[in-house]
């Protein structure tokens, strides 16, 4: 049971719907709220809940019932397991109610041995979450004053339970720290990567390998670059949330022309999702074969054994237009504190393998619409979002790129119109992509020289 824990820790999914996580992070003055602990997927017990939570700051506990309600507590002090009363005057209940929240903060009264919660259990005296280690709430209004069919709807029983360390967003740097040219035309910036050609000329397209853990958006981001192409938002290549890799075959994706482009210069290359465990995810053995030209499209990933010389989709004389030119990891944003040391030890030896080819890297980094608020409300000010910066530079960190080599971008996911400033964003990192990889030929011609 543990081995199945580690292997999909890092693709836990928040249950909180969009509307619902917004109107959290307003009431926390826009914090981001990072997931920590999933009771479904880690146990509906006190010691499972403590082992992810304690000593994490301010949290929020959200739990669900079979009612249909979204309810729970926030407390900006540690779970420690002390045992005793903490008294916490930022400390409230909350339940969702028609897109509504319903907060009853608790009022300290000097004097008064009034108490936000025990941190020995999700203990806040009027609700007590995972009840006796079971898939029950507690409840009982005294501490905490309410209306018990508008908190839960009477309905103690659990389907899900949560917990979200709050992480203040910091606000907005006074100026951006890179620039974008927001005002840009969307036909002028796909004319200048049309135009773009390698400088070598046995290669017409260069070939882009995504590679990233499981449901960061690496499928994601081409149905995106293929959308800002095309002019509408198109899915061609398998998503989702799953806890395993959707994308189970190596796959080259060509962009088609449209109207305006004479030209795609590259190709993007989709692989099975990075995962924690042993013969799970993308072997490195396959990822040097795909690095080395070897591996065809449309090839069946065997997580317990590598492609090997004899398959038909094993290309045994590639050339260099079968290579690849670039590796771009693909990561969600929210979930850079979270990946674990054997997510990024996994991470050391690809980007081993790759230095050994001298492929140039970069990180992209999604999703970060939903990493801050502020950001969600507007795309523009990502790179003056003190917490976007803040992780790029943890995960420039964490991986041992360069901060010019990562790059955030916002995926098309939900929406069924292109959006200006998304286009914007994603082609930028296109034009970054491309520069890497010119850097890339350039290199090539240099040693022929």
């Amino acid at each position: 049971m543990t081995f199945f824990l580690q292997i999909i820790m890092s693709t836990v999914k928040s249950s909180l719907k969009k509307w619902q996580k917004n109107k959290l992070c307003s009431l926390l003055n826009h914090a981001n709220l990072s997931l920590l602990f999933k009771a479904s997927v880690h146990g509906f017990t006190a010691a499972a809940f403590h082992q992810k939570c304690d000593m994490q700051g301010p949290t929020v506990i959200v739990a669900y019932n079979k009612a249909g309600y979204v309810f729970g507590a926030f407390t900006s002090k540690d779970f420690a397991q002390t045992g005793q009363n903490i008294v916490d005057d930022k400390a409230f209940l909350f339940s969702f109610n028609d897109k509504e929240i319903k907060e009853d903060p608790l009022r300290v009264v000097s004097g008064n041995p009034q108490y936000a919660f025990t941190d020995n259990g999700p203990n806040f005296a009027s609700l007590v979450f995972l009840y006796n280690n079971t898939v029950t709430v507690y409840s009982n209004p005294g501490i905490y004053q309410f209306d018990p069919q508008k908190m839960h709807g009477n309905d103690l029983e659990l389907t899900e339970c949560e917990v979200y360390r709050v992480e203040d967003c910091g606000g907005l740097m006074e100026k951006p720290w890179r620039n974008v040219q927001w005002n840009s035309e969307r036909k002028a910036l796909l004319s200048t990567i049309s135009g773009w050609k390698p400088s070598v000329n046995s290669v017409k397209q260069a070939r882009i390998l995504l590679v990233g853990p499981v449901g960061a958006g690496k499928s994601s981001f081409f149905n995106s670059i293929n959308s800002v192409f095309k002019g509408y938002v198109s899915i061609q290549a398998n998503t989702g949330i799953a806890g395993t890799s959707l994308t189970t075959q190596f796959r080259t994706y060509f962009i088609k022309l449209s109207s305006g482009v004479s030209h795609v210069p590259f190709t993007l290359c989709d692989s099975m999702g990075l995962e924690d465990g042993v013969n799970t995810g993308l072997d490195v053995d396959d990822f040097a074969s795909i690095l080395k030209g070897h591996v065809q499209d449309q090839y069946q990933f065997n997580a317990s054994m590598p492609i090997q010389p004899e398959s038909p989709h094993f290309n045994k004389s590639p050339g260099l237009k079968d290579k690849i030119h670039c590796v771009v990891y693909v990561i969600d944003i929210s979930r850079v504190k979270l990946l674990s040391d054997k997510m990024v030890d996994k991470f050391a030896v690809f980007r081993r393998k790759t230095n050994q080819l001298g492929i140039p890297q970069l990180v992209l980094l999604t999703k970060v619409d939903e990493a801050c608020p502020l950001v969600a409300k507007d795309l523009k000010v990502v790179y003056q979002s003190h917490f976007i910066n803040k992780m790029m530079q943890e995960i420039s960190t964490k991986l041992g790129v360069s901060l010019s080599a990562v790059v955030p971008v916002k995926n098309y996911c939900q929406e069924l119109e292109i959006d200006s400033q998304t286009d914007i964003l994603l082609l930028n990192a296109v034009v970054q992509i491309l520069r890497a990889t010119e850097g890339f030929f350039d290199d090539l011609c240099n040693a022929e020289e």
